[in-house]
């Protein structure tokens, strides 16, 4: 048997809960292969399947009721944190709030299988006021689909997962070097795209003690509020006009006028 399954068996459950907890509760620890694990040793006795899905159920449910608590109470300062360590921090936040808006509550059902998803999908719906109740029942049924799913793969390719494990083994230098290799072009490309954007931008940015002052000193000014409507109760600039994405293009601007744009 395989180490991580021999490792797997002897822990049991305990080793399963844990991993799950830590990666919903946003930490860089995969939880998925340990589910497939999980269900390979519940096809040949080892463990009982049922109770590796309900594990896996609980320790999801536990650590997105963190996050959504979080995103309750803090609103959307938990958003902007964890956009910050994102490769696009600039668009991060608008653009979850965008999927978030356009699936509702229908996006913890898929979440888990997206990677960072899961994570930033809980905070918004508690941002969003989502019903304890209905965050419980749409979170509970995606950890069942997610954790049923990994699970009832692996019990599928138990006589295959030793072999699929070593295999897994031999390629994982290169692979990780692949991958790796990937990611830090990735990475380049998107610091070259950001380097060049604010290049670009510089000209028309204005810091905010610069407006203060500026609206301090009686300036006429048309100030546009482009968060989206669930950051408007944290507070906004005085005299600032608050739109929808939408309005922008039907927006008429007077000539007159020097327009002052920010978001979130």
């Amino acid at each position: 048997m395989h180490p991580l399954l021999r490792f797997l068996g002897d822990h049991g459950y305990t080793v399963l809960f844990l991993f799950v907890l830590i990666e919903q509760a946003g930490l860089p620890l995969p939880a998925a292969p340990l589910l497939v694990g999980a269900g390979a040793l519940a096809g040949i006795g080892r463990l009982d399947f049922s109770t590796c899905v309900a594990v896996g159920v609980v320790g999801c449910v536990l650590g997105d009721s963190l996050w959504y608590c979080l995103g309750r109470f803090r609103g959307g300062s938990v958003l902007r944190l964890l956009c910050r360590i994102s490769l696009e921090p600039d668009s991060c936040v608008r653009q979850t709030e965008d999927v978030y808006t356009k699936y509702g509550p229908r996006l913890l059902l898929f979440a888990k299988f997206v990677p960072g998803l899961s994570t930033i999908a809980t905070p918004m719906a508690g941002m969003f006021r989502l019903a304890l109740w209905r965050f419980l029942l749409v979170d509970i049924t995606g950890a069942f689909l997610w954790a049923g799913t990994f699970a009832f793969l692996g019990w599928v390719f138990r006589s295959e997962i030793d072999k699929l494990l070593d295999y897994m083994g031999r390629m994982g230098t290169w692979l990780g070097l692949l991958l790796g290799g990937a990611l830090a072009l990735h990475i380049g490309i998107k610091y070259f795209q950001r380097r060049r954007f604010y290049r670009k931008l510089r000209i028309a940015r204005i810091t905010p003690e610069v407006l203060k002052q500026r609206v301090d000193n009686g300036e006429e000014l048309l100030i546009v509020d482009l968060r989206n409507p669930v950051e408007w109760p944290e507070g906004f600039i005085p005299g600032a006009r608050l739109i929808r994405r939408d309005e922008i293009e039907v927006m008429v601007i007077p000539d007159t006028l020097e327009a002052i744009l920010y978001c979130s």
